[in-house]
């Protein structure tokens, strides 16, 4: 069951699931099975990531990357093992998706001549308005 995300995909050998027990709801039933996952993705050693998506990937993944270059995603938020196992491959799936989308390039606007003259005609506003507080000498 490989991880697809437009023309990136992800296969099962790319991936390692760690099953840990989890804290939380369940009863009894969290002392005796491991039903938290943790995925651990390899994003350096990849080779169905380009490169432009590896480098945008490890600053959106921020703490969650290793310094080896290993993306590590704990989900037990259900359960189930089954649905911590979805959940954390969703959550991959989702974090490459954003990654893969290059962000768009800033257009550099410039500040129109009428902004600027009300900018300063503003000021020379504010200018009287505070001259007009000040104290009025005694002749």
């Amino acid at each position: 069951m490989a991880i697809s995300i437009g023309d990136i995909t992800i296969p099962d050998w790319e991936l390692v699931e760690t099953f840990i027990r989890a804290s939380g709801p369940g009863g009894q039933n969290v002392n005796k099975v491991a039903s938290a996952v943790q995925l651990r993705f390899h994003v350096q050693n990849s080779p169905s990531l380009p490169q432009p998506v590896k480098a945008r990937l490890k600053t959106i993944a921020g703490r969650r990357m290793t310094r080896e270059g290993e993306l590590i995603i704990e989900a037990k938020r259900f359960r189930t093992q089954e649905q911590n196992r979805e959940d954390a491959r969703e959550r991959l799936a989702a974090l490459i998706e954003r990654a893969a989308t290059p962000p768009k390039k800033r257009v550099k606007t410039k500040v129109s001549r009428n902004q600027k003259r009300k900018r300063v005609e503003e000021k020379r506003r504010r200018g009287e308005l505070k001259a007009g507080r000040a104290k009025v000498a005694r002749d």
